[in-house]
C-alpha cells in the first residue's frame, strides 16, 4: 500500500509496480501549477508527486522532466571531458549505462497518477485506459496508484497488442505477432530470418516434433509451423507468455499443430528440433519487464544446453539463437560459450550469423555503439557429441 496526506487526512491505495519500486515514502501533492523545475527538484530529493491536475498537462510535464533528465549537467559535462582522455573498456562503458538508465528511471518514476478500481482515471482530460490496464493487470478490487511513466507503457503495449507486428507473410497473408503487455515483443527480425532459414533436421523426416523452450510471444513455434513442423511443444513459466502466445496460436488457427506447457525449460520426452533464444546478456534484469533481455549468470542459456542432449532423438538437433553482444560488452566471452557447449557433450554443426539492423546499431551517439555496431546474431546448429 501507499499513504500520503492530502486535506488533512491520511489516505491510502495499493501501489503497483513492475519494476518491483517499493512504495515512497515521501509524497507531495501537484497539480497544474507545478513548475516543471520545481518538480525535477522533488523528484531529484526522492519526493514523489501524486498529481491532481489535468491528465494531459500531467503529460507535459513528464516530457519537461525526461528533457532535464537528459541534458547533461555542468557537473557531467566537465567529467565527460575527463573520461574522454581515458580509454573506457566496453564493460565500464555498459555498467556506467545501466546506472545512468536506472537513474533516469527512478526521477522519472516519481510522477503518479491516481487510478481506480475499475481502471477509469478521473483526472480532467484523462483518456480511456481501462482496456490497457485490464490486459495488463487484470480486475482490481481497489483504486491504486501507479507511475505515470509505467501506465504510458502500459497504454503503448495495448496499441501494440492491437495492431500486432508483422513478422513473415503466408500464401499472401501477413502473419503478425500481437504482443501482451510483459512480454518481449519480436521487433527484432533479424533472429526470425535466422530460423526460415536454417535446414531442418533429418530426424524431423521420420518424427516432426520440435520443443520451442522459452515461447515468449510464440513467434518462433509460429515460424516452425509454417515451415510445415507438424507437432511443436513450447514450454514458458510466465504467465503473460503463456497467455500471449496462446492467444497468438488461435488467433492464426495453429493450435492443432502447437502445444503450450507451463514447465522450466524442456517437456518430457525427446524431439528431432529443440530452438531455444535465451535472454542474451547475462546480467541482472532491474524489472520483470526486462527478464527477456537480461539472464543473471547465464542461468538460462546453461540450464538450455545442459538439458538438450538428453532430449534429442538421434540426429536431432537443437538450435541456440543468440547474439553476440555480450562478448563485445566484455559480459562474456566466446571461450566460455564453447566450454559451455563442450562439457554438455554437444557439438557444433554449422552457425549462421546475420548482422541486425535496429536503429540503435547505427547510432553513433547511443553509449554501447561501439559493441552494437560489431554485433551478430546467430543460429548455433547443436547435437550429441556421439552423432
Amino acid at each position: 500500500m501507499i499513504h500520503w496526506e492530502e486535506g488533512g487526512q491520511t489516505h491510502s491505495a495499493r501501489w503497483r509496480s513492475e519494476n518491483g519500486i517499493a512504495p515512497h515514502k515521501k509524497i507531495q501533492i501537484g497539480d497544474d501549477t507545478l513548475t516543471a523545475d520545481i518538480a525535477y527538484r522533488l523528484a531529484c530529493e526522492g519526493t514523489a508527486i501524486l498529481y491532481r491536475g489535468d491528465f494531459q498537462n500531467a503529460r507535459q510535464l513528464l516530457q519537461a522532466l525526461v528533457r532535464r533528465a537528459d541534458k547533461p549537467s555542468k557537473k557531467s559535462q566537465r567529467t565527460e571531458r575527463v573520461e574522454k582522455d581515458k580509454t573506457k573498456s566496453p564493460l565500464d562503458s555498459f555498467n556506467l549505462h545501466r546506472l545512468a538508465q536506472s537513474q533516469r528511471a527512478r526521477i522519472l518514476g516519481m510522477l503518479l497518477i491516481p487510478v481506480n478500481a475499475d481502471h477509469s482515471i478521473s483526472l480532467r482530460r484523462a483518456p480511456d485506459v481501462a482496456q490497457a490496464c485490464l490486459e495488463a493487470y487484470g480486475k482490481q478490487e481497489q483504486d491504486y496508484v501507479i507511475s505515470l511513466r509505467e501506465l504510458l507503457g502500459v497504454i503503448s503495449a495495448h496499441e501494440w497488442r492491437k495492431k500486432g507486428v508483422p513478422v513473415l507473410a503466408r500464401e499472401d497473408e501477413e502473419i503478425r505477432i500481437h504482443p501482451h503487455y510483459g512480454v518481449f515483443s519480436p521487433i527484432r527480425g533479424e533472429y526470425i530470418e535466422l530460423v526460415l532459414k536454417a535446414p531442418l533436421p533429418a530426424a524431423l523426416s521420420t518424427q516432426s516434433l520440435t520443443f520451442d523452450i522459452g515461447v515468449g510471444t510464440g513467434v518462433l513455434s509460429v515460424v516452425l509451423a509454417v515451415r510445415d513442423v507438424r507437432n511443436i511443444i513450447a514450454t514458458d513459466l510466465n504467465e503473460r507468455a503463456i497467455a500471449c502466445a496462446q492467444e497468438n496460436i488461435d488467433r492464426l488457427g495453429l493450435g492443432e499443430q502447437i502445444t503450450i506447457l507451463k514447465t522450466d525449460l524442456f517437456p518430457e520426452g525427446k524431439a528431432g528440433l529443440i530452438v531455444c533464444n535465451p535472454p542474451w546478456l547475462p546480467a541482472r534484469p532491474s524489472s520483470m519487464l526486462e527478464q527477456a533481455v537480461y539472464d543473471p549468470e547465464s542461468q538460462m542459456l546453461k540450464g538450455f544446453l545442459n538439458g538438450l542432449k538428453e532430449h534429442l532423438l538421434p540426429n536431432g538437433e537443437g538450435w541456440l539463437i543468440l547474439s553476440d553482444l555480450a562478448e563485445h560488452l566484455g559480459l562474456r566471452s566466446r571461450e566460455q560459450l564453447l566450454g559451455w557447449i563442450e562439457s554438455a557433450g554437444l557439438k557444433v554443426i554449422a552457425r549462421i550469423d546475420t548482422k541486425p539492423n535496429h536503429p540503435k546499431s547505427f547510432d553513433k551517439a547511443d553509449a554501447l555503439y561501439r559493441a552494437r555496431s560489431a554485433e551478430l546474431t546467430s543460429l548455433w546448429r547443436l547435437t550429441a557429441k556421439n552423432e
